[in-house]
């Protein structure tokens, strides 16, 4: 009886293996990351994400108090850590953003917006597997302040300044040629004979 078991299993195992290298060979392009996720596959990763949060983060407020000293932090951080990617308004509309799978989401977006604090602050702490979103966190979470200053920031996204996006600005990673041309005009300012370059892309 249990061998009939076991090699009913096998059959189906097999049945699973072909007919999902049978969809990969007649779907060329199942696994490329340029196409665009379509509605339901968004709801319904949004859905398991939301499931997969441990309730207790569901539960969560904002433990740091939130002021503009705050927010000018998360400012410095996101600008540092996150815009590459987010972009510093959080619209996600950067050169990498939108060629991640899935795309990187819009920090402004209702759906985003309607997430519980301990949600977004379970996100950034402990990213998402399967996405190219890293687990940012150092430590227990109870002593992450840093990413519960950003959720503060998410917050603020839909209202955020032209100004306060003009100071994120000088807080963005630097490209080797961006670099390289910050050098070189450093030490021609500094009297040394060297005519700063211009970068063309």
């Amino acid at each position: 009886m249990f061998k009939r078991i076991k090699v009913f299993f096998i059959i189906i195992l097999l049945l699973l293996v072909g007919s999902t290298l049978a969809a990969l060979w007649l779907l060329p392009g199942t696994f490329s990351a340029k196409s665009t996720p379509p509605e339901w596959e968004v709801k319904a990763a949004r859905f398991i994400r939301h499931l997969a949060t441990p309730s207790h983060f569901l539960k969560m407020t904002n433990p740091v108090p939130h002021s503009s000293e705050a927010l000018g932090e998360a400012r410095h951080h996101f600008a540092d850590h996150c815009a590459t990617c987010h972009a510093n308004d959080g619209s996600g509309k950067t050169h990498m953003g939108p060629n991640f799978y899935p795309p990187v989401p819009d920090l402004r977006d209702t759906a985003i917006q309607a997430m519980a604090d301990g949600e977004l602050f379970y996100v950034i702490h402990y990213g998402i597997r399967f996405t190219g979103m890293p687990a940012w966190g150092k430590g227990p979470p109870e002593e992450d302040l840093d990413s519960w200053k950003l959720v503060h920031l998410i917050r603020h996204f839909p209202d955020i300044t032209p100004e306060e996006i003009a100071e994120m600005k000088q807080y963005n990673p630097l490209t080797r040629a961006e670099r390289e041309q910050q050098e070189a005009l450093d030490q021609f300012l500094s009297g040394e004979d060297v005519v700063p370059q211009e970068h063309h892309h």
